[in-house]
């Protein structure tokens, strides 16, 4: 469904993005890690069609996005890593406004918004002004309103970011089984412990490019003599230059781990 054709970006001599090739199909979860900078946003901007790539082209289903925007959007629901919301609204006022935005009937609406309250549990808050709300509470309004068309694949960018534990869990239980369902979904993240609970692969950017795409038993067969979780074998991956052929296995370690946002 997500396909990353040699696509490249640039921002004047800077290359934010250098030839990715990335694909993710229906019924996975792919989480998409880097360092700060690596240039994880700018593909997913690319992606949702909030920004043309320089080269390359990217496809959601049979939809070249820079050429079918309208098209390839009915098939997606974009989360952003900073939740937006018209604060004068009510949640119940806002998805029915997305709703409509995406063209449906009154009566699909309707439906819609009653199934995405029980989804992320917003009954009692739906007819507050959104400005009152928590962070937790103003993120699930926008999963949400990514949800109320019933999008084919699913873009979320750092989901994780300030949440409590208790909508950590709801959000980690919901992604799981959106691609379980069928559905595609690729996943911005620093949180490297969730990325390896819950995704089937991940894709590792530095510097622009990616340099590893697989499972994260594939990561450690990558990182000869690395033991643990997801985190060290990232920090050994990106510490070095496995991608250029100069690591002779000699991976070293820091003492902190990295920023990892976008």
């Amino acid at each position: 469904m997500i396909h990353f054709e040699d696509v490249t970006r640039t921002f004047g001599n800077r290359t934010a993005v250098e030839r990715l090739n990335l694909s993710v199909g229906k019924g996975e979860l792919v989480a998409l890690l880097g360092h700060n900078g690596a240039g994880k946003t700018t593909s997913i901007k690319m992606l949702v069609g909030l920004l043309q790539p320089s080269f390359g082209q990217v496809k959601v289903g049979p939809y070249v996005v820079s050429e079918s925007m309208r098209e390839a959007s009915r098939l997606i629901g974009y989360v952003p890593d900073q939740p937006f919301l018209y604060d004068k609204l009510s949640a119940r006022e806002f998805l029915e406004f997305v709703g409509e935005l995406y063209g449906l009937t009154a009566s699909e609406v309707r439906t819609a918004v009653q199934r995405e309250v029980e989804r992320f549990q917003l009954g009692e808050f739906m007819d507050r002004l959104t400005e009152s709300y928590s962070h937790g509470m103003r993120q699930r309004t926008v999963f949400a309103a990514a949800l109320i068309h019933e999008p084919e694949v699913l873009v979320v960018d750092e989901p994780m970011v300030g949440l409590d534990p208790q909508c950590i869990r709801l959000v980690k239980d919901f992604l799981r089984a959106y691609a379980d369902n069928g559905k595609t979904v690729l996943m911005s993240t620093h949180t490297l412990g969730i990325a390896e609970e819950i995704a089937d692969r991940v894709a590792v950017m530095n510097s622009s490019r990616l340099v590893f795409e697989g499972t994260v038993a594939q990561l450690r067969e990558r990182v000869p003599g690395v033991l643990g979780t997801l985190e060290s074998l990232y920090l050994a991956l990106t510490d070095v230059s496995v991608f250029d052929g100069n690591s002779n296995g000699d991976f070293r370690s820091h003492s902190e781990s990295p920023v990892l946002e976008p």
